[in-house]
């Protein structure tokens, strides 16, 4: 009789294996890290004796859990800004934080956290994508748990790299120093089709292929995405990303929520696993995965918790029982992915996705002791049925809780018995958890306190403020052709001109300062002014702020914050919550005009929407010093002058206040044209 070093007896062994054996009772042998018995538990203890014997009777054995997609330090986020839209949550609230808080010292215990959390639901393997993602590998590593962790890399800079190069070089070194470890699957990790250049994603594919390591990517994860993603490269994302060669390398692709027939057929031809996260898709509302056609095609798709950010627990049996219902909701098949398949695809073909499956994923001989018991004996698994071969599966997915995980063993080491958890220091992992998230919580009532550090958030604006000196007055028909005249006649040095259709729109805000955030769609018109020759998105930032007004009916005013509008309004309107929105549509003739030697912007306005047969004359210019505000000040005096317009009355309102005003009469009727 040979020796093991560990036999589990007496339960139910669900090998997960090609063949689908289960055996009632059954038994499995542990020798080292390895699997070398496992069948009905009297063969097994005919062959081999162990050293330690567990009793499992009344209990399940299964393969070790596999949370195919997670991004484990985002532990410490969990529970902060919910109910939002994704790139709402990500842009405006996460990469803020991580921003401000992520270090290694923040990932390693983030990672600690995950870990002791999905060993206590039964997880020995996950596959991981994040920042500083070596502290991520030695903190599972520690915590005794397999682990695919891939390097984030993404175009703009992030917590770990103030580049892509530099994150590609990070990469580099992490893989090179990681390779061949026994529980590290190190990978490399574009983030997204949205988040790469071209130049980036080839970069990866050769450094994953030239390393012989995995891609892990996200992809086609929501209905914007792709749409954006077909605006600006005329293709759907699968396409474009297999255009830049990543297919060459073994990719897992996580979400993959919006994908045509063709594209599916694509994956399945290049071997890319699937990671399928229903809770998070449905908490960020992005949409329902084609599952069930996947794996009708036999595409290997897995299940993944996502971040707990965005779950909000790393619970994979939980999100095993929802991708078996959510396919049979969304269908209206009750057929449509079976307990049996979705427990597959929580262990061997989850396995596949991460390209793990030689040694992990099923209780086969020769694969690694990645094992979990599951207690049978609860009041909600009790009765059992046993009438058909597919009950012990229901009984898992549809039944089992992860408070019912009994005992964990991962690459032949224990990680938990009798429900403690062995390898974390659970108790100082939650201790120092909570104060991290003080920190993070402080961090984000503080900014929510100030529109401006809420701009400022967002990594596409950059600080600055800028004062102009301007007049407005509105025109009458004769005041119209007055200023034309001028114009047409050399009388104004014009420099160079432009007409626009501008479409406006300005969150109010209701806080302290009266902010206002002025949401600006630029179309710069041909010169006949039929077609549009380009688009410009502009995002400032105001208040009522007034820093001086001037006897000859000019304002000094201070607009605060300006940058490119790089999301859309409806990102802004979610992000900022205004107590108002006013929308403004004008047509806009724009003239850079010298004057008394000094530039000045002349613009023509004609308000379109709200429908106004009127025309408003603004002069501006921008302005550094209070010296040279008084002088542009007078000269913009002179200008009115040469104008005839110096018995005009000035429009000291902004257009949003008149569109405001217009419910009770303004602008003034007897002005209008």
């Amino acid at each position: 009789m040979a020796q093991a070093d560990l036999v589990l007896l007496g339960g139910t062994v669900v090998t997960m294996d090609g063949a689908g054996n289960v055996y009632t009772p059954g038994a499995v042998a542990v020798s080292g890290n390895s699997i070398v018995a496992v069948g009905p538990e009297r063969e097994v203890v005919r062959e081999y004796q162990g050293a330690e014997e567990l009793t499992c009777s009344g209990c399940a054995v299964i393969p070790g859990l596999i949370n195919g997609h997670t991004h484990a330090p985002m532990t410490l986020l969990r529970g902060l800004a919910n109910d939002l839209r994704l790139d709402v949550w990500l842009v405006g609230y996460m990469m803020p934080a991580e921003r401000e808080f992520v270090r290694p010292d923040f990932c390693w215990l983030g990672t600690q956290l995950a870990c002791a959390e999905m060993i206590q639901s039964g997880v020995t393997c996950f596959g991981d994508m994040y920042y500083f993602e070596e502290t991520v590998a030695d903190s599972a590593a520690q915590a005794g748990m397999r682990a695919v962790c891939a390097q984030s890399i993404l175009k703009f800079a992030t917590p770990d790299a103030g580049s892509y190069d530099q994150a590609l070089e990070l990469t580099r070194d992490f893989v090179t120093r990681w390779k061949g470890h026994e529980l590290i699957t190190p990978a490399v990790g574009p983030h997204a089709a949205y988040t790469s250049t071209v130049e980036m994603l080839q970069d990866c594919a050769q450094l994953a292929l030239a390393e012989d390591v995995p891609i892990h990517i996200h992809i086609a994860e929501t209905a914007e995405e792709v749409a954006r993603q077909r605006a600006e490269y005329g293709m759907p994302v699968v396409p474009w990303v297999k255009k830049q060669g990543l297919f060459g390398a073994r990719v897992t692709a996580a979400h993959c929520v919006h994908l045509d027939e063709g594209e599916l057929y694509t994956l399945l031809h290049h071997d890319v696993g699937v990671v399928h996260s229903p809770t998070s898709n449905l908490k960020l509302a992005s949409g329902f995965a084609p599952v069930t056609r996947m794996l009708e095609l036999g595409i290997p798709v897995g299940i993944g918790t996502d971040g707990s950010a965005s779950n909000n627990d790393l619970d994979i049996l939980e999100e095993t029982r929802l991708a078996a219902l959510l396919a049979k909701g969304i269908t209206g098949d009750p057929t449509a992915v079976s307990a049996q398949q979705a427990l597959e695809m929580a262990t061997t073909m989850g396995a596949r996705a991460l390209g793990l499956d030689q040694i992990t994923g099923s209780i086969e001989i020769g694969k690694r002791a990645d094992l979990a018991v599951i207690d049978l004996n609860t009041v909600h698994l009790t009765p059992r049925f046993d009438d058909t071969a597919s009950s012990i599966y229901a009984l898992i997915v549809y039944g089992a809780k992860s408070a019912d995980i009994l005992h964990v063993l991962c690459h032949g080491r224990w990680l938990m018995r009798d429900r403690q958890v062995l390898t974390v220091d659970t108790e100082y992992a939650r201790r120092e958890a909570q104060r991290v998230a003080n920190k993070v919580s402080s961090f984000i009532v503080a900014r929510e306190e100030s529109i401006l550090s809420k701009l400022l958030a967002l990594s596409d604006v950059s600080q600055g403020r800028a004062f102009e000196v301007q007049v407005k007055v509105q025109l009458s028909a004769d005041d119209l052709s007055s200023v034309e005249d001028a114009i047409e006649s050399g009388l104004l040095a014009v420099v160079r001109s432009s007409v626009r259709r501008q479409y406006d729109a300005y969150l109010i805000l209701d806080d302290v300062d009266h902010s206002r955030i002025r949401y600006r769609e630029d179309e710069v018109l041909s010169s006949d002014g039929e077609h549009v020759e380009s688009v410009e998105y502009r995002l400032t930032l105001t208040g009522s702020i007034r820093e001086r007004e001037y006897d000859n009916l000019v304002i000094l005013s201070q607009s605060r914050y300006d940058a490119p509008a790089t999301h859309s309004l409806r990102f802004y309107k979610e992000y900022f919550d205004p107590a108002q929105t006013v929308e403004v549509s004008k047509r806009r003739r724009r003239y850079h005009i010298r004057f008394g030697g000094t530039a000045f912007a002349l613009n023509i306005d004609q308000i379109i929407q709200p429908s106004w047969s009127t025309h408003f004359l603004e002069i501006k210019s921008r302005t550094w010093s209070s010296q040279d505000a008084e002088r542009k000040a007078a000269l913009i005096g002179e200008l009115l002058h040469s104008l005839a317009l110096t018995h005009m009355q000035p429009v000291k309102e902004e257009y949003p206040d008149l569109v405001l005003g217009r419910v009770v009469g303004a602008p003034d009727s007897r002005n209008e044209s």
